[in-house]
């Protein structure tokens, strides 16, 4: 079975948004604020070229619904990271823009008050985005 390219993609700027959210956390940690900024516009990016590829490929070659091909427990355990996974996903996006904003106005308080329960559910998306990637086609 080949799987088609545009899934893989969307993990790769899945993974790659996780990977600039961690370094860009690691950085703010050792008060290096020019290369936070730079780590954090990386992810964001990711995951604005994340969502495009997502919404192209099943808004016009897929199709809205993807069928999971297991059984048994792999089944339930793929339908609760997804029943997870998708609320999270819609919600991390108006609070990455108020984060962003307010990092922008320079409003540091708020956007680390947003930010602080904003990454690890960001992370979560991501992570789990790659995870139902190879769920649906790599680990058959």
């Amino acid at each position: 079975m080949t799987v088609p390219i545009f899934p893989t993609v969307n993990a790769c700027l899945n993974f790659l948004a996780a990977l600039f959210l961690m370094a860009g956390w690691i950085a703010i940690k050792n008060n290096n604020k020019p290369l936070h900024k730079k780590f954090m516009i990386a992810a964001l990016i990711s995951s604005v070229l994340f969502l495009l590829c997502y919404v192209s490929y099943h808004a016009l070659l897929h199709g809205v619904v993807t069928k999971y091909p297991g059984q048994g427990f792999k089944r339930g355990l793929y339908f609760t990271i997804l029943l997870t996974h998708t609320p999270l996903a819609i919600i991390i996006v108006p609070f990455s823009i108020m984060a962003v904003q307010h990092a922008l106005k320079g409003n540091f308080i708020a956007h680390t008050r947003i930010t602080r329960w904003l990454l690890p559910v960001w992370l979560y998306v991501s992570f789990t985005g790659v995870i139902i990637y190879f769920m649906l086609y790599v680990w058959r």
